[in-house]
């Protein structure tokens, strides 16, 4: 027994509970993390660049990623202290989520596995074709089921997607072998 004459083990479990039931008040404090984290690797980044000494004018190539990186830190600090100060961030008025409803796991795992295949098959059968199965496979994951007009559809949305890319902003995207053909 302690001081109070609750047993160790109960007090213990309290304290648990209590330090858990503060950490979900205060879960934006995990979003202040990743910003920290992101605005120091953005930073280290910026500063260990190798950027040859010639440059025009005052700015150099350094410059923005420097800016963002404190940026991503002051705002990473500002934030703790509202949250710590007992500011909450407000659900958006249009927000429809039921978080009494568990999520939908298929449909993220659909997507993820969509993602992952777009990006294993996108070197070997070119953007086309690894495009239009991303399109399909995301629009099937979300519960599209017109098998008729969905591939055409993502079909036509990697080819326009390819030709703008590829020939009008000049970044040039893988085309495999079909592109050989066409």
């Amino acid at each position: 027994m302690t001081t109070t004459g609750v047993p160790p083990e109960r007090e213990e479990r309290d304290e648990r509970k209590d330090r858990r039931a503060w950490l979900r008040e205060h879960s934006e404090l995990g979003v202040c993390v990743m910003l920290l984290a992101l605005g120091a690797v953005v930073l280290t980044d910026a500063l260990t660049m190798d950027v040859e000494i010639t440059q025009r004018g005052p700015v150099g190539p350094k410059t923005v990623p420097v800016a963002v990186g404190i940026g991503l830190l002051l705002v990473s600090v500002l934030l703790a202290v509202d949250v710590l100060r007992g500011g909450r961030g407000e659900a958006e008025g249009g927000e429809d989520v039921d978080l009494s409803e568990p999520a939908d796991w298929r449909t993220v795992l659909l997507l993820a596995g969509v993602f992952l295949a777009t990006a294993v098959l996108i070197e070997p059968v070119g953007f086309p074709v690894a495009g239009a199965l991303l399109f399909w496979g995301a629009a099937y994951a979300l519960g599209s089921r017109a098998v008729h007009r969905d591939p055409l559809i993502a079909a036509g949305l990697s080819l326009v997607t390819y030709a703008v890319f590829n020939n009008l902003l000049g970044v040039p995207l893988p085309g495999g072998p079909l592109m050989g053909v066409l």
